[in-house]
């Protein structure tokens, strides 16, 4: 009994970290890394940059710059990692594109230091 109460506690844990790691199958959308490909994506592509976040422009906007380019990225502040973070410090940042009229920039989901 306990063996069966203990699987059906853990059994949502494992789907969830399934499904985390999102659709690869036909019809996929790609995962984009550098600037100048998330330039031209589409809304809601994935995105996995390496670069520096080199300007503060607003609250939560901030300017990131790769070897390809300069785009805007959203990051909110929950999503800031404890470390403090200058514009010569490598980051890894994964979000996805966030498209309309008149911008295109990064939402970002998650952001690190590259040591």
């Amino acid at each position: 009994m306990k063996r069966l109460t203990l699987a059906l506690l853990l059994a949502p844990l494992f789907s969830t970290a399934a499904l985390a790691a999102g659709y690869t199958g036909p019809g996929a959308t790609a995962q984009v890394t550098s600037v100048a490909a998330a330039l031209k994506a589409s809304d809601d592509t994935p995105v996995a940059l390496q670069g520096q976040i080199v300007k503060r422009l607003q609250d939560e906007l901030y300017e990131f710059k790769d070897a390809s380019g300069t785009i805007n990225v959203e990051i909110d502040d929950e999503d800031w990692p404890a470390q403090a973070i200058s514009e010569n410090v490598t980051v890894k940042l994964a979000g996805e594109v966030d498209h309309d009229l008149t911008s295109r920039e990064i939402d970002v989901d998650s952001l690190e230091l590259v040591k």
